[in-house]
C-alpha cells in the first residue's frame, strides 16, 4: 500500500519504510499496480487517475462539515494529523492553521517565501534581496535585505506565536521557518499522518 500527497509540481510517496518523489510531468500513474491511497491539488492529474481503480482519493472520506468549502485537501490533512496546536506549512503559500481539542478552529493564508520575494523585486530590482530568516527581529533593521525581511517576516511570527500552542512546520521552507520558531515541531509527514487518520476513521486501512 502507498500513500500519495500530489502537488503542482510532484509526486510524493510514502511506502512506511521511505518517501520519494516523481515529478508531474514525466511520471505515469498506471505504471503502480498495487494500490495507491492520495490527495491531490493539482486537476489534470486528477482528471489522469479517475480510470484508475488502484488509486484511491482520500478526499471522499474526510468530514467536509468540521472544514470550509474551499478549504485544500493537503491543509486539511494537515489539519487531521494533529489533536491541539498551530500548523505552519511553509510551501508556495504559507498556510497557518488552528486546531484545539481535534477541530479546526480556522486558519490564514500568507504568500511563500519565493512569491513574497518576486512581489518585492516587482516594486524596484533594489529589493531583490533573499530574505534573512537568522535577523534579529527585537532591532529595528538598517539595511535593504534586513528592512523586507523584517516586513514579511515579523508579523507572521508574532501572529504564529500569539496563539501559545504547540507549533508543526511542514513544507518546502520548514526548516528556514524553524529559526523563527526554534522551539516548533518540524514534520515532513504530516500531510502522511493525516491521511493515515483518515484511513482509520473510514476502517479502510
Amino acid at each position: 500500500m502507498l500513500l500519495c500527497d500530489i502537488g503542482n509540481t510532484t509526486y510524493h510517496f510514502f511506502d512506511e519504510y521511505k518517501s520519494y518523489k516523481k515529478d508531474t510531468k514525466f511520471f505515469i500513474p498506471s505504471s503502480v499496480e498495487e494500490e495507491v491511497f492520495y490527495i491531490c491539488v493539482n486537476e489534470q492529474v486528477k482528471e489522469l487517475l479517475k480510470p484508475l481503480k488502484n488509486w484511491i482519493d482520500l478526499s471522499g472520506y474526510v468530514d467536509r462539515k468540521n472544514y470550509y468549502d474551499t478549504m485544500g485537501i493537503d491543509r486539511i490533512m494537515a489539519c487531521e494529523a494533529i489533536e491541539e496546536g498551530v500548523i505552519v506549512d511553509a510551501g508556495s503559500a504559507v498556510t497557518v492553521d488552528i486546531v484545539k481539542n481535534g477541530k479546526f478552529e480556522g486558519g490564514f493564508i500568507y504568500p511563500g517565501v519565493r512569491a513574497m520575494g518576486e512581489c518585492y523585486k516587482n516594486i524596484s530590482s533594489a529589493l531583490g534581496y533573499s530574505f534573512n530568516f537568522e535577523l534579529d527581529l527585537d532591532k529595528m533593521p538598517k539595511n535593504s535585505r534586513d528592512a523586507i525581511s523584517y516586513g514579511y517576516i515579523k508579523l507572521l511570527q508574532s501572529e504564529v506565536k500569539s496563539y501559545k500552542m504547540e507549533i508543526y512546520l511542514t513544507g518546502g521552507d520548514a526548516f528556514e521557518f524553524e529559526k523563527l520558531f526554534p522551539a516548533s515541531h518540524v514534520d515532513e509527514m504530516l500531510l502522511f499522518k493525516g491521511m493515515k487518520n483518515i484511513m482509520k476513521k473510514a476502517d479502510i486501512c
